[in-house]
């Protein structure tokens, strides 16, 4: 038996998605902090996170579909607007009507598309090296799943040593290898399709990101931009841009972090967002 408020995993139908979750907290609360992973991800990037701002608060982290271990419906094409739109299928399904949004990575990208619509529903939005994008210049990994013929090639040489090596190089200080090692175990042949399908659909990014920027300055949301300034994917450049949709962002710069500082320094990120939330309603 799990104790009302403990951690606790399980699966969800979202329409004809199949979810897992993970969450603490009050799981009846309509108001939670939700984390949205990136690739690659799942859920289980947001442990420490969830178990550090619930209780009191409710948190939920869950798998974007065929990310992780969730299956997406027959026939989902892994767009944009079909993740945006399965953000806000999985608020009902959750009973989340009030979102703290906590968004990573390809989560930033999906999760402010449903929030530059949906700002009465949202309460405050973290950013962790991710936002709006204007103006930015895919990395060359990226590059390569968005070019037809090539990204099918990268994608059935990716074996667990070369992406183990290829994403703890590309860090400040690496990464921990269990860490990345359930990254790979979760990177199959869903996930991989999904990549391919999603980064195409992506490329045009920078134009997506301009057009939410008006959207989302005129809301004004409450906003914590944290970014690894060793960031090899997305530079922390951006960071200080984030203030061009969110114009009272504050932002913080981790010296010593890269694309992941929730996972290579946890109590800095953890302090981060537990302060802000409580200086938001």
């Amino acid at each position: 038996m799990t104790l009302e408020g403990a951690p606790e995993w399980s699966s969800i139908a979202v329409g004809d998605h199949w979810i897992r979750t993970y969450q603490a907290g009050p799981h009846q609360a309509s108001e939670a902090v939700v984390f949205i992973h990136g690739n690659p991800g799942s859920a289980a990037d947001f442990e420490g996170l969830v178990d550090a701002v619930a209780p009191p608060r409710r948190a939920v982290a869950f798998d974007l579909p065929d990310f992780g271990q969730s299956i997406a419906a027959p026939g989902f094409g892994h767009s944009q607007q079909e993740y945006a739109d399965f953000i806000g299928e999985a608020f009902k399904a959750l009973g989340v009507r009030r979102a703290h949004l906590v968004l990573h990575d390809l989560g930033g990208a999906i999760g402010l598309i449903w929030a530059s619509t949906h700002t009465g529903q949202v309460a405050s939005v973290t950013l962790i090296n991710t936002g709006v994008l204007a103006g930015y210049k895919w990395h060359r990994a990226a590059r390569g799943w968005q070019t037809r013929g090539v990204g099918e090639a990268m994608q059935a040489v990716t074996f667990r040593a070369a992406f183990r090596r290829t994403i703890t190089k590309a860090e400040p200080h690496g990464l921990p290898r269990d860490f990345v090692d359930g990254m790979y175990d979760n990177y199959d042949r869903r996930t991989r399709r999904a990549v391919l399908d999603i980064y195409r659909d992506l490329k045009k990014v920078g134009k997506s990101s301009k057009q939410l920027i008006p959207l989302l300055a005129a809301a004004d949301l409450p906003c914590l931009v944290v970014w690894g300034a060793g960031d090899p994917y997305i530079p922390a450049s951006f960071a200080d841009r984030q203030r061009s949709a969110f114009p009272g962002a504050r932002v913080h710069i981790l010296p010593a972090s890269g694309h992941w500082p929730f996972i290579d320094d946890p109590p800095a990120v953890t302090e981060l967002l537990t302060g802000f939330l409580a200086t938001v309603e």
